[in-house]
């Protein structure tokens, strides 16, 4: 390891900020690692006895979206189009549990509207990408 280097070689130094992997380059990765990392954010104001329940779950299932578009780029398009099928049904998942979230007084309705918004924009974005996949 090299000091003062955060444990990163010089070679990986250079690769930073540059697309190593097809995924990084698909605009519905990028918009998932967003919404995943709003939805992030949103879980840790619950209150700290969601910590292990509603708050981990929305957690998972935000960070599950962009895992499952990256590791479907690694296999043949059949196999993508399975992954990203996996992805629209954890933004289904995040959409509901953000509807419980605000039952339970959580979030607001106006936070819930505009992540319910962004989630059907990505599955929408999601499901025109896995058609160009299957033509």
């Amino acid at each position: 390891m090299e000091a003062g280097s955060g444990g990163l070689s010089a070679n990986r130094k250079l690769l930073i900020g540059k697309n190593m992997f097809r995924f990084e380059q698909l605009e519905i990765w990028k918009l998932a690692i967003e919404y995943g990392n709003k939805l992030y954010d949103i879980a840790n104001t619950f209150p700290k006895a969601e910590t292990y329940a509603l708050s981990d779950q929305l957690k998972r299932a935000g960070v599950s979206v962009s895992s499952n578009i990256a590791e479907g780029s690694g296999g043949s398009n059949k196999e993508f189009c399975n992954y990203l099928n996996i992805s629209i049904k954890s933004i289904l998942e995040t959409v509901n549990i953000l509807y419980f979230a605000k039952l339970r007084g959580y979030i607001a309705g106006q936070k819930r509207l505009e992540l319910y918004e962004e989630a059907e924009k990505l599955i929408r974005k999601i499901r025109a990408f896995k058609s160009s996949l299957q033509k």
